[in-house]
């Protein structure tokens, strides 16, 4: 390898950090893997949404008032829920893990009873 193409090798792979740098700053969601580009503007939007709402004009103060006035009840309804879901994902996570690691200590034990 030439002295050029070793700086031609170290130049690519400065940009493509500097890419995933500038890709993933800011992120304060779960960033997909195999979509990043979609959960990057969902995160965006879930971020600015009131901002592009009041920005872009599309509902007026007084209208979002009377809509959370109204519906205050059930966003609160709903909002406990998302929260007991979050938690029951949360346990069966933790379930799922420990019965990976039950498994994995089986198969082991299994491999070396069976190379015994």
């Amino acid at each position: 390898m030439t002295p050029l193409e070793a700086v031609l090798v170290i130049l690519l792979v400065a940009v493509g950090l500097v890419a995933i740098y500038y890709f993933f700053r800011g992120a304060k969601g779960d960033i997909s893997l195999t979509s990043p580009v979609e959960s990057r503007v969902d995160e965006y939007l879930d971020r600015r949404f009131e901002s592009l709402v009041t920005e872009w004009a599309l509902v007026r103060t007084p209208q979002v008032n009377r809509f959370k006035e109204e519906h205050e009840s059930e966003l609160a309804k709903n909002e406990a829920i998302v929260s007991d879901l979050n938690g029951f994902e949360r346990e069966i996570s933790a379930t799922l893990n420990r019965l990976e690691e039950r498994l994995d200590a089986l198969e082991k034990e299994l491999v070396e009873t069976g190379q015994s």
